[in-house]
Formats: structure tokens, C-alpha cells, sequence
């Protein structure tokens, strides 16, 4: 005899039948905003340079490409001016123009390590904008694909990441220590 929704006893049901459970007790205090940091993480990423350390993974003259210590989605990009500034508009010409070259490299360097189906690019200016940090201005890239997105960060205000910062990092590093020549050049095709 099959069973209707409406002679299903709760008891009987068995959900989930297997359940993953998401451990990240290292991020209550980011979450909750207990931790003030001294100084700006983004110019220790600069002073550090390019390293896992840092998460920096490529400095121009005036930008860098950081990993997102938090991503919403695997291979998620920070592109930075180097220097200290929460306006895009009080950037030099010079640092507006290598800023956005830089934006531009993130872009296809994502494309080619993760051929995502799409990829947010956003700028929040100001906190009130949603800005995490906003002393100094930063782009987030965050490669997307199909089906990405559940009920999870909805219900639960968690997201699953399914690559480490350390996979990410070291998956993307060799496109970003190339010259960027090589970079375009393999885009291309």
C-alpha cells in the first residue's frame, strides 16, 4: 500500500538520514565582531607580501589580490589598492587605473582556475554599505556556478565552502605568478 503525506506518522519519518554537521567555532568571534584587530589586515597583507600568511597572492605597484579569509564561495578574491583608502574617489589616477587592471587579471585568472558559470564583482563603500572593512576599500570576486546556493545560508546564516583557503590558495598562486602576458595569452583561447 503506498503512504499519501497525510498517513505519514512523524515517527516514522527518518530526516535527514545522514546529516554533516559544520564546525566553525574560529569564526564566532569575526561573526559577532569581538575581535577588533590593531592596525589594518589589509596593509599587514601588503607589508607581508605574497604568502599563505598574508593570503596575499600578487602585488602590483599600487593593488594586490588577497583571498577572502571568509568566503562566501570557493576561490572568493579581495582586489585592493595598496594604500590606505576608504573612497575610490580619493584614489590617484595612477591607483585607479592599476586597481582596476588588477580587478581585471582577478577575473580572468578565476576564470581560467575555476571556469565558474558567472562571477560577482562588488565594491561596498562605508559601513552603512556593508563594508567589513571600511578604512580601506576593497573589491569582492567571487566565482559562481549553477546551483551554488541553498536553503542553507538562508536558514542557518552559513555557507559551505568546499575547497580550504590553503586549496585555493595554492591553486591560484600559479596563474598569478606568471607574467600576466602568459596570463592572457592562455585566456584567450
Amino acid at each position: 500500500m503506498k503512504k499519501t503525506k497525510a498517513s505519514l506518522k512523524i515517527n516514522e519519518q527518518v530526516w535527514p538520514l545522514e546529516r554533516d554537521v559544520l564546525f566553525r567555532p574560529d569564526r564566532f568571534k569575526y561573526v559577532r565582531k569581538l575581535v577588533k584587530s590593531e592596525g589594518c589586515v589589509f596593509c599587514e597583507a601588503r607589508k607581508i607580501g605574497v604568502s599563505f600568511e598574508s593570503l596575499c597572492l600578487y602585488q602590483s605597484r599600487y593593488s594586490m589580490i588577497v583571498l577572502n579569509k571568509f568566503p562566501y564561495n570557493s576561490g572568493h578574491l579581495l582586489v585592493i589598492p595598496k594604500r590606505h583608502q576608504g573612497e575610490l574617489e580619493l584614489l590617484s589616477e595612477k591607483e585607479s587605473q592599476d586597481l582596476h587592471q588588477t580587478l581585471r587579471l582577478a577575473i580572468k585568472v578565476l576564470k581560467k582556475a575555476y571556469v565558474p558559470g558567472g562571477i560577482n564583482v562588488g565594491l561596498n563603500l562605508g559601513q552603512v554599505a556593508g563594508a567589513g572593512i571600511p578604512e580601506h576599500l576593497h573589491y569582492h570576486v567571487i566565482p559562481r556556478w549553477s546551483g551554488d546556493l541553498n536553503f542553507f545560508p538562508l536558514v542557518a546564516e552559513t555557507k559551505t565552502v568546499i575547497e580550504s583557503l590553503e586549496m585555493s590558495f595554492e591553486r591560484l598562486l600559479p596563474y598569478l605568478s606568471q607574467p600576466q602576458k602568459k596570463i592572457r595569452k592562455r585566456t584567450a583561447r
